[in-house]
């Protein structure tokens, strides 16, 4: 009796096989990326209809924001007054002393303004807030979702949009506003101290003021705060985003909160290019 045939087949068409399913395995993953933006465009929408509406601004709602602002900025803030202040002395004593070294120091002011106070500081600060409070809220609306608790203030006939969810919006934006202006005051004066008092080498009497006014133009200061603005919104709407749209099974809460942090961090660093494109290049 003679043992049965092996089929065999050709490589190429094994290797043919690999690439269409990776093709459709890209593709299905591509849909899935843009169907989770086209949400979170939907979700901005629905929360710009009810951001300025009184509601917001009265009763619980009301003190929905004003907890959100007590945990995210008032309660960490001397510990975040501290970071930027050593991370700001740091940074400026390198520049500082580069800019020295390479017979530049009269533009080491200017490239610290620059630098630390118009970019790394609100930077910094919208990662400190999200990884903070962005990731404690995709955490807390995902677990409202999946215990049904959405559904549930739907059919009491409350809107958790406005007085649950926009209320985090709000409180969490004006948190990283308040944080950032913060950070900058800090900064200032440590840029002066630093670069101008204690160095042997000053720089001559009124150049802080003329680097401020020269740095700190209209243009600079709208993208500045625009670019805020957006970060607050950013590292909060996505988090609450994705947690309204976790499955309700209790095992998908940590992918929620890892998707969402990975598209906040994706967002943070499209606004950041963003704002160096039009305050650098156009």
């Amino acid at each position: 009796m003679q043992p049965p045939r092996r089929s065999r087949r050709p490589a190429g068409s094994a290797r043919y096989h690999v690439a269409v399913n990776f093709t459709l395995a890209s593709r299905r993953n591509v849909r899935t990326w843009l169907g989770q933006w086209r949400e979170l465009l939907r979700f901005s929408a629905v929360v710009a209809t009810r951001l300025f509406s009184r509601e917001t601004f009265r009763g619980a709602a009301f003190e929905v924001v004003q907890k959100q602002i007590y945990f995210t900025a008032w309660e960490i803030l001397p510990g975040f007054a501290l970071f930027v202040a050593v991370l700001s002395i740091v940074v400026i004593a390198i520049v500082g002393d580069t800019a020295h070294a390479f017979n530049l120091y009269g533009y080491a002011l200017e490239v610290v303004l620059r630098l630390v106070v118009l970019e790394v500081l609100p930077l910094l600060t919208a990662l400190f807030v999200a990884l903070r409070t962005g990731a404690a809220m995709n955490t807390e609306v995902a677990l409202m979702q999946i215990h049904n608790e959405i559904e549930a203030f739907e059919m009491i006939g409350v809107d958790p949009v406005r007085y649950e969810l926009v209320p985090r919006v709000i409180g969490g934006t004006v948190a990283v506003l308040a944080l950032t202006a913060v950070a900058i005051v800090i900064a200032l004066p440590l840029s002066h101290l630093l670069i101008v008092d204690l160095r042997p080498w000053s720089l001559p009497p009124g150049e802080f003021t003329r680097a401020v006014g020269k740095v700190f133009d209209p243009l600079a200061l709208a993208v500045l705060w625009l670019k805020t603005l957006a970060f607050g919104f950013a590292v909060t709407l996505i988090p609450i985003a994705h947690g309204l749209a976790a499955p309700k099974r209790l095992a998908y809460a940590p992918v929620a909160v890892l998707r969402g942090m990975v598209h906040l961090f994706f967002a943070v660093m499209l606004i950041e290019v963003g704002a160096l494109a039009v305050t650098y290049v156009l």
